[in-house]
């Protein structure tokens, strides 16, 4: 039996970099720019990729609107187990501030952050840590005689 591989629900902008990074994880990734996607909720663990943005606006955040409205379920927000951010370092204090407001939100850790569209090497490396969260969420499942869905 091969192991559950946790799912990547993504945001991205019209530059296409955050979706470029998820499809580059190797996995199931979902754009939650699509409708469709926004109103499903996740049947197992899940991570969430967003990028930030700076609004200039101190009273303003950097959430993305898809993945705000994706968060609103309560069943969507129980089965996230982390959060994966791309940001730009000339955002100053602005940068992974919606990874970083998402994890403390929520509870979740923020797993990996990378910059704008990730490097071959930032790429590895989420597929790392994803690889981890995989074995963790498959040794807590076997220690509770469950699948972990729910």
């Amino acid at each position: 039996m091969s192991p559950v591989r946790t799912v990547v629900y993504f945001s991205s902008s019209a530059s296409g970099m955050v979706r470029s990074f998820a499809h580059r994880l190797g996995r199931e990734a979902f754009d939650l720019g699509d409708r469709e996607v926004r109103r499903s909720v996740p049947d197992g663990p899940w991570v969430l990729l967003t990028p930030s943005y700076t609004t200039g606006n101190v009273d303003n955040d950097t959430i993305p609107e898809p993945v705000r409205r994706f968060l609103k379920n309560p069943a969507t927000r129980r089965r996230l187990v982390g959060v994966m951010g791309s940001g730009n370092r000339n955002f100053g204090a602005y940068y992974q501030a919606a990874c970083r407001q998402i994890s403390r939100a929520s509870g979740r850790p923020v797993l990996f952050e990378f910059e704008l569209q990730g490097t071959a090497w930032d790429v590895e490396e989420a597929r790392a840590v994803l690889d981890e969260l995989d074995r963790a969420l498959a040794a807590q499942r076997t220690a509770h005689g469950g699948t972990g869905r729910g």
